[in-house]
């Protein structure tokens, strides 16, 4: 599909509508808040089947509680066989209404499931709305992209590769707005937080370069990336990590989290907060990469 047919307007409307759904309406989706969180994945079920995507439930229980996954599977056009899962988390911290992290990465999902029930990829899609990703279950066995990563291994299904959405919709064109884990890196990546940033693991690399430079053929957005060990802090800090312990590849899609954005985890991750047409950029460049990969 050329770039043309794609309707950026309508792209930064939907994200908006959802961002400011989740909120504004729903608001906090901490863990400790089950009746927020069917709420929210009642959201996104209904999200996904008002675009026409026949969507699946996956439970998983913690602490005496039931979550939800929400997935929506989109059958590739000439390599059905082959699967790439785009993920995002719904919950929140307590004390945040969480509009980066990460209804940013969860309207971002819904939008590339509207993209792709329109004019379909080549390969097959999961589209994965994962619950509980934040502290106290944060890198460990309960959070649902584990769930989720681990049913895929027992499925034993052709994943060619994980990208996770982790904060897409936070930017700044001030010197000195980004930082960094380590001092050195001011050595080789800008001093502006205006990119977005490919972030995976040593065996991941060429899954995100290939990624990457399908992204960078068909985006004006910068991308800066990342594949290191996890002894690097923030290398492992969101969904990708549950794909690597089944041996998937897995990068997050980022714009660094606190590393620049000064909302993180607090009452003023805002929607308004948040740059809609870099992220509209983003969502488009996503789905045409897909098209190439």
């Amino acid at each position: 599909m050329p770039t043309q047919d794609i309707n950026i307007d309508e792209t930064k409307t939907n994200l908006m509508a959802d961002i400011k759904y989740l909120t504004e309406v729903v608001g906090e989706r901490s863990y400790m808040d089950v009746e927020k969180l069917n709420m929210t994945a009642d959201y996104i079920e209904e999200r996904f089947r008002s675009i026409g995507c026949d969507t699946k439930r996956q439970p998983f229980q913690y602490a005496g509680n039931t979550y939800w996954n929400i997935i929506c599977e989109i059958r590739g056009l000439s390599e059905p066989d082959k699967t790439i899962v785009i993920g995002a988390h719904y919950d929140t911290v307590s004390g945040t209404p969480g509009a980066d992290d990460n209804a940013s990465g969860v309207a971002g999902i819904i939008e590339l499931a509207r993209l792709s029930l329109k004019n379909p990829l080549p390969m097959t899609i999961h589209l994965v709305s994962f619950s509980i990703e934040e502290p106290p279950l944060f890198r460990t066995r309960q959070m649902g992209s584990y769930a989720y990563a681990e049913s895929l291994r027992k499925e034993r299904a052709n994943i060619i590769g994980m990208v996770s959405l982790e904060m897409i919709g936070y930017f700044s064109e001030s010197k000195g707005t980004q930082f960094y884990p380590l001092p050195f890196f001011r050595w080789f990546y800008p001093e502006k937080g205006d990119f977005i940033a490919f972030v995976g693991n040593l065996k991941s690399r060429a899954f995100t370069r290939k990624f990457k430079s399908a992204f960078t053929n068909v985006s004006r957005i910068p991308v800066e990336s990342l594949n290191a060990v996890s002894l690097v802090p923030g290398v492992d800090f969101s969904d990708h990590s549950s794909f690597w312990k089944f041996g998937f590849p897995a990068f997050m899609i980022t714009d660094t989290a606190f590393y620049r954005n000064p909302n993180y985890h607090g009452r003023g991750d805002t929607a308004s907060t948040l740059d809609y047409e870099r992220m509209s950029e983003i969502i488009r460049g996503i789905y045409m990469a897909l098209k190439l990969i």
